[in-house]
């Protein structure tokens, strides 16, 4: 299923399909705005600098994180202005700690439901960062945004669909199949699905969208017709999740154990990497 296929299935399902009653909430001005000045072959750093200064609590958290001990340099003083941050942790890391924080105050989650979810998603986006710097072509700032936006259809879900909280709660429980499985019996879609959607909607990148699509369609990982950003995005999402399970000290989930040699095989790595991965990440996993 490549970008074309999935977009006019989106496309297809938003008319007269289960996603008809969705209810995607519009791309925020500044995140427009932000995407605009990252799109320039040199990115204006004046214009992200003047983004990220319109909103103090943005600014707030670009500080906190050149700040953090990740950043900070010792015996250096503290940031205390956006520029300051924006030349201690480069234009990329701000512009994505910039995303970060955007989406999480454009779909806001208040539901037992999904306690932490953009904690975790910000745990995801900073594994997914770490493991492009360890492989060959992957961008680390299209991997964090993957980590970010991974799951985004579970909250669109949840606030669009009657009953998708009881799904949510059934589905983390069954053994026998996936959880997109029951999301489907239940919904007729699924958050991979909405979660494209929310992408294609945002006017962000075919191969984000893509990957969102398919990121629990592991039968698809190595298929010719599909851009290989994409599935280095897939295998390497389902390499963050499991180092991020180890992180929480919680047991191995029913798509690592089916489908990690499949993963390992396309990003050409072993387990014994995994383990050196989980080792690195971990006090990167603490800060998060």
């Amino acid at each position: 299923m490549n970008s074309q296929s999935i977009r006019q299935e989106l496309d297809s399902a938003r008319r007269n399909g289960p996603l008809r009653q969705i209810q995607i909430p519009p791309c925020p001005e500044l995140l427009q705005r932000l995407q605009a000045a990252m799109a320039c072959a040199e990115p204006d750093l004046n214009e992200v600098a003047r983004i990220a200064a319109s909103d103090v609590a943005m600014s707030a958290t670009l500080l906190k994180c050149a700040n953090s001990l990740v950043h900070k340099e010792p015996g250096g003083l503290p940031c205390t202005t956006v520029g300051q941050a924006l030349n201690r942790i480069g234009l990329d890391e701000t512009a994505a700690v910039m995303t970060g924080f955007l989406l999480r105050n454009t779909i806001p989650v208040n539901s037992p439901h999904l306690l932490r979810f953009w904690e975790r998603s910000s745990k995801r986006a900073v594994a997914m960062a770490f493991i492009a710097r360890q492989l060959a072509g992957l961008s680390p700032d299209l991997a964090h945004t993957y980590g970010l936006f991974c799951h985004v259809g579970m909250p669109v879900l949840l606030q669009s669909v009657r009953g998708y909280g009881s799904t949510m709660v059934e589905a983390a429980a069954r053994i026998d199949r996936p959880y997109i499985a029951t999301e489907n019996a239940n919904h007729k879609t699924d958050h991979a699905v909405v979660g494209a959607l929310v992408i294609r909607a945002w006017g962000m990148a075919p191969e984000l969208m893509s990957a969102i699509r398919l990121h629990h369609d592991f039968d698809s990982l190595g298929h010719a017709g599909i851009d290989p950003d994409v599935h280095t995005l897939v295998a390497a999402g389902l390499v963050a999740e499991h180092l991020m399970r180890r992180h929480e000290a919680l047991p191995e989930d029913l798509d690592w154990s089916v489908n990690h040699a499949a993963a390992l095989d396309w990003l050409q790595i072993g387990l014994d990497e995994v383990e050196q991965w989980d080792e690195l990440l971990r006090p990167l996993l603490d800060e998060a």
